[in-house]
């Protein structure tokens, strides 16, 4: 993230709504990995370092799309069916038919072969029928009929994927289609991740009166591993200044990224946001949001540094709408805004102006194909499991005030933000 102060400038005594804090974010992240070159099968999931060329057209000739007789248009006797003698021989996938058909004559294909010389169109077998050494085509046959032409999907010199692509199943086998067995990708970024609070255990522990299990930790760890980011988990940090302070300074130099959950407001043991401050500098905290307002964004030594709420709920929302962008910027990935859709609220509700609300929210599929909206009963964020029976969120602006039944409202999927529900 840009060090300069003027990119991100502090409100220590104000809030700030939630489109300027992802603004100062966006203009701020830039990547901040080298590059290395992988294996093509090691590439998924990673992002491109530099700009994919086509080296070739693709395909790189003119080839059968189905399973047929292949001829010239010109033969085609307009409006009625066609008798065309049969040549001898066949052109197969990896077998090309020698030499060239006539005028008049067709001769059989199979998917994938070169289109044999003399020849532009083909009748898929089903479509004709076969008499004593001739093929009968039937009427209406358009000339090019089920021939795939040289570059129709990628043509020699394109641009295919520009540097930042977070490189997906169907890039990798684009790259494959290119010949290409290795690619230049961003190194991972070295994320770490730690929670704050006496109050935590660690799952597995003894259960004692007034502790709870940390899931927020597992639940980052979990969210992080569908990035391209190395996590290194450091665990529970005691409620003492001087903890957090020793941490959060070795991290700093150590890590790309350092992203921690609970001790972000302002009580007495919540030292995470005072000990920013004094190690490095505190772009903005406390964002007009619900759940989530109390969210640091800042920088320590190296890091860039997330805070993140100690309530799960408003944890997770501030990280698939902070952190995610964040660590995939920072990685090199381009920034991308995830879609939203606006479909009818199947709910009716009131909420305060001057802030926005996340609702987690399902997608209702009605008997004539509609869709709808249904919210969650119980929204409160330390309420875990609304987010297992949630598909999405539902965004509120700060100038919505109340909401009826039919309203359509911005719908965001998980799959969005790369989680599918």
């Amino acid at each position: 993230m840009s060090s300069d102060p003027d990119c991100m400038e502090y409100e220590a005594d104000g809030q700030i709504s939630l489109g300027e804090a992802l603004e100062r974010l966006r203009a701020a992240a830039e990547p901040v990995v080298g590059s290395e070159i992988v294996p093509l099968d090691a590439a998924a999931g990673r992002v491109l370092a530099a700009p994919l060329i086509a080296p070739r057209d693709v395909p790189a000739f003119d080839n059968v799309a189905v399973d047929g007789y292949a001829f010239a248009a010109a033969s085609l006797d307009a409006g009625r069916e066609t008798r065309l003698r049969l040549v001898e021989g066949r052109a197969a996938a990896g077998h090309p038919f020698a030499g060239e058909v006539p005028a008049g004559r067709a001769v059989r294909v199979l998917t994938g072969a070169v289109l044999p010389a003399g020849t532009d169109t083909v009748a898929m077998e089903e479509e004709v029928r076969l008499e004593a050494g001739h093929v009968v085509v039937p009427a209406g046959y358009r000339g090019g009929a089920n021939a795939r032409r040289r570059g129709e999907d990628i043509a020699a010199g394109r641009i295919l994927f520009e540097a930042g692509t977070r490189l997906l199943p169907q890039h990798i086998g684009v790259a494959a289609s290119l010949g290409r067995a290795e690619l230049p990708v961003y190194a991972r970024l070295r994320v770490a991740v730690f929670s704050s609070g006496d109050e935590l255990r660690e799952p597995g522990e003894p259960f004692a009166e007034g502790t709870v299990y940390d899931a927020n930790r597992h639940i980052l760890k979990a969210l992080l591993a569908a990035l391209p980011v190395t996590v290194t988990d450091l665990g529970v940090l005691a409620d003492r200044a001087e903890v957090v302070r020793e941490a959060l300074d070795r991290a700093g130099r150590e890590f790309d990224l350092v992203i921690t959950s609970g001790g972000a407001s302002r009580g007495d043991e919540d030292h995470m946001v005072r000990t920013v401050e004094a190690l490095g500098s505190l772009h903005f905290w406390r964002v007009r949001m619900k759940p989530g307002r109390p969210i640091a964004l800042g920088r320590v030594g190296r890091a860039s540094f997330v805070g993140l709420p100690g309530n799960p709920v408003a944890a997770m929302v501030c990280f698939l709408l902070f952190a995610r962008p964040l660590s995939l910027r920072l990685a090199g990935a381009q920034w991308r805004e995830p879609r939203s859709y606006r479909v009818p609220a199947a709910f009716a509700m009131r909420k305060k102006t001057g802030r926005t609300e996340f609702l987690r929210a399902r997608l209702m599929h009605r008997e004539d194909g509609s869709s709808v909206v249904q919210r969650i009963a119980r929204q409160g964020s330390g309420i875990l499991t609304g987010m297992t029976e949630a598909d999405g969120i539902v965004t509120l602006g700060e100038e919505v005030g109340e909401v009826r039944e039919g309203d359509p409202v911005p719908f965001t999927s998980f799959a969005e933000f790369g989680y599918p529900a």
